[in-house]
C-alpha cells in the first residue's frame, strides 16, 4: 500500500485508494467502526471519498485510534498546557511518516540535501513526542549542511548565522513556531530576501493572537522576505500542507482538505464558503485517514485552501491559531 498511496497522480487514483482504505480502517479500527456503525452508514454504498465518514479529531484524545494490533514504532503526542488532554497517534509504521514528509518536502521546495535548515523550535524542543522534531531531525540530516541545527533562545547566535548564509548565498529555510519568529524579530533585524521564513503553529500562549496580515508583516519586515511561508500539520497527521505566501495552502496529491458546515457536521459545503475542516490523509494508513479537525477554513481556486482559526474553547494546539 505504500508505493500505491505515494503514486496517486490523479482524481481517479486517489478515490480508489481512498475506498479501499476506508474498507480497510472499518474492518480493522475498532473505534472508527463504532462510530461509522452509530451513523448508521452503509459502507457498500460508498463509491466516493466525499461520503466517507470523518472521524471527530477529539477521539485521538479519548480512544486509541489504530488500525493494526501492533506496538506502535512511536507515539506522538500535542502540546498542552498543564492539566489539558493531550492527543495521541500511535505510528505503527514508520515507513509511511518519513516517505510522506521528505516526499512532500521535495514537492514543494526540492532537494533537502542542497538546503540549510535552521530551527527556532523552543517549546517543541522542551518536550517530548513531537512529530514536527521528528520531521525537522530528519531534514537536518538530509540536508548535509554544516549550518543547520536548532537554535532555542540564542538569538545572537541565529542573527550571525543568518548573516553568514546571506553572504554566501546559501539555500536557507528558517523554520519558526510564530511567538519566537516574533521574539527574534524585537531584538534583531535582516534583510535576507532569499530567506524562505517557515512558521509552524500559533503562540502557545505566549503571546496574544495576531490576524494574519498583521503578523506577516511584521515577519516580512524583520526578515527582509517578499513572503512568510506556512506548515499546516499536526499530531493527528502524518502528512502536511504548505503556503509560499498569502495564507493559502496546497497538499501533497495523497492528502485533501473537505470543509464541512459547522451546523451539520455530516454535510459537506460549496467552494470558498467558510466551514470546518475535514482531512484525508492517506499515510494515515494504520490509524485513521479521515478526520474532522477543529479548524475553520475554505477552499480557493486550483485546490488551495485558507486556515481562519479555530471553534470557540477548542485546544491550542500545533498549527496555525490564525484567526481572521
Amino acid at each position: 500500500m505504500l508505493d500505491k498511496i505515494f503514486s496517486i497522480t490523479n482524481e481517479n487514483d486517489f478515490n480508489t485508494v481512498c475506498i479501499e482504505i476506508f474498507h480497510f480502517q472499518y474492518q480493522q479500527n475498532p473505534i472508527y467502526r463504532n462510530y461509522v456503525d452509530l451513523l448508521g452508514k452503509r459502507t457498500d454504498s460508498i463509491t466516493h471519498y466525499t461520503e466517507i465518514p470523518f472521524l471527530p479529531i477529539e477521539f485521538f484524545k479519548t480512544q486509541r485510534i489504530t488500525s493494526t494490533e501492533s506496538i506502535p514504532a512511536i507515539t506522538f503526542s500535542s502540546s498542552g498546557t498543564t492539566g489539558m488532554s493531550t492527543s495521541k497517534h500511535h505510528v505503527a509504521d514508520l515507513d509511511y511518516y518519513e516517505r510522506s514528509f521528505r516526499q512532500c518536502f521535495e514537492m514543494f521546495y526540492g532537494s533537502a540535501a542542497d538546503t540549510v535548515f535552521l530551527a527556532l523550535l523552543p517549546n517543541y524542543l522542551e518536550r517530548t513526542g513531537s512529530s514536527l522534531i521528528y520531521m525537522v531531525d530528519d531534514l537536518i540530516k538530509q540536508s548535509k549542511q554544516p549550518e543547520s541545527g536548532y537554535f532555542l533562545y540564542n538569538h545572537g547566535d541565529l542573527f550571525t548565522t543568518l548573516e553568514q548564509l546571506k553572504q554566501q548565498g546559501k539555500k536557507t529555510i528558517l523554520i519558526g513556531v510564530t511567538y519566537a519568529l516574533l521574539d527574534f524579530c524585537e531584538a534583531y533585524t535582516t534583510d535576507f530576501p532569499e530567506l524562505i521564513v517557515m512558521e509552524t503553529g500559533g503562540m502557545k500562549g505566549q503571546r496574544k493572537e495576531m490576524i494574519r496580515e498583521e503578523l506577516h508583516h511584521i515577519l516580512c519586515s524583520g526578515f527582509g522576505v517578499p513572503k512568510i511561508h506556512s506548515e499546516y500539520g499536526m499530531t493527528e497527521l502524518l502528512s502536511q500542507g504548505y503556503s509560499k505566501g498569502d495564507g493559502l495552502f496546497d497538499t501533497p496529491p495523497w492528502m485533501r482538505i473537505l470543509i464541512r458546515d459547522t451546523n451539520d457536521p455530516l454535510t459537506l459545503i460549496d467552494q470558498q464558503k467558510t466551514g470546518a475542516i475535514n482531512v484525508i490523509d492517506l499515510a494515515n494508513y494504520y490509524s485513521c485517514a479521515f478526520i474532522a479537525t477543529q479548524d475553520l477554513g475554505k477552499h480557493h481556486p486550483g485546490g488551495l485552501f485558507e486556515i481562519l482559526g479555530r471553534f470557540d474553547n477548542s485546544d491550542i494546539r500545533g498549527c496555525n491559531l490564525l484567526v481572521q
